[in-house]
């Protein structure tokens, strides 16, 4: 029942996020930032009472809990800067944000840049588009107009504006020439290096499926041979990490989950990878 009543409010914390931030109102966020100090303060009291008990960190429950400290302490004080810089509540002159020119715009449809880390990992704010394009074909004017960012001459003046630097670097030199490789790697090196860093980690992750089946197959093999039939200890009423990692359907959520977040990155690199050759070919 815990572990339901989590789900259920991890799930309820991403939808009452999600209409936050559709309907511009911040001052919301003290309900939710009042359940991460909540969170934090009765998961901590459940470590340091694991930690009286003599729980090993090698117990199951034991790393959960901590990860869970660290991740609701990490949220608390996300919540925390983003009060200390927008100011949108306990101080007297509230910062005051103005939503982006493409936002604004009716025209511009590209919502990537603007929507949050679930949404562009799914692609979810491309549903209005997707359910139009099964009635009727897709034409320019239901794609809309380009975002700022990725037009060309947007593009263009980020990568003048590199180039110049790179000549001014070498105008005490007669002997160089300015370098247009450095130039694009100083206007567009971050998105390349965002991507290279997603394929790695859909790579590492690839490792993850013969390991899996391999544990899962062992597991087969030691049920079938009847080689497991070791019982836990009355005494010790934990699980280990161990143990919880030694089941097979275990390993088979985990699998799954792996395959998941492999693809996730794999499409995250291929996009970011196609964003960045369309601005660069659009400044050149």
């Amino acid at each position: 029942l815990p572990a339901i009543m989590g789900f259920v409010a991890a799930t309820v914390s991403i939808v009452y996020y999600h209409n936050i931030e559709t309907s511009n109102f911040p001052k919301l966020l003290l309900a939710l930032f009042l359940y991460w100090i909540m969170a934090f303060v009765t998961k901590t009291i459940k470590l340091v009472r694991y930690c009286q008990d003599g729980v090993p960190f090698s117990q199951l429950r034991f790393c959960i809990t901590g990860i869970l400290v660290i991740l609701y302490g990490l949220l608390m004080a996300v919540e925390i800067n983003v009060i200390r810089v927008r100011r949108y509540v306990f101080f007297m002159n509230p910062q005051k944000v103005k939503p982006p020119e493409d936002l604004q715009d009716l025209g511009v449809r590209f919502l990537q840049p603007f929507v949050n880390l679930l949404s562009k990992a799914t692609y979810w704010w491309m549903n209005t588009l997707i359910i139009s394009a099964h009635k009727k074909p897709v034409d320019l004017k239901a794609i809309g107009k380009l975002p700022i960012a990725m037009r060309a001459l947007t593009n263009y003046v980020c990568l003048k504006e590199a180039y110049e630097e790179q000549k001014n670097k070498v105008a005490g030199q007669p002997n160089r020439s300015p370098s247009i490789w450095l130039a694009m790697y100083s206007a567009f090196g971050r998105p390349i290096l965002l991507s290279s860093t997603f394929r790695y980690l859909a790579d590492l992750l690839g490792f993850a499926g013969p390991l899996c089946i391999s544990g899962i197959v062992q597991g087969f093999q030691n049920t079938s041979s009847n080689t497991n039939t070791t019982e836990k200890e009355p005494s010790n009423s934990y699980l280990s990490s161990e143990e919880f990692l030694r089941n097979v359907y275990v390993l088979a959520v985990l699998l799954f989950l792996a395959l998941i977040l492999q693809r996730t990155f794999l499409q995250a690199s291929y996009y970011v990878t196609t964003e960045t050759g369309i601005n660069l070919r659009g400044a050149l």
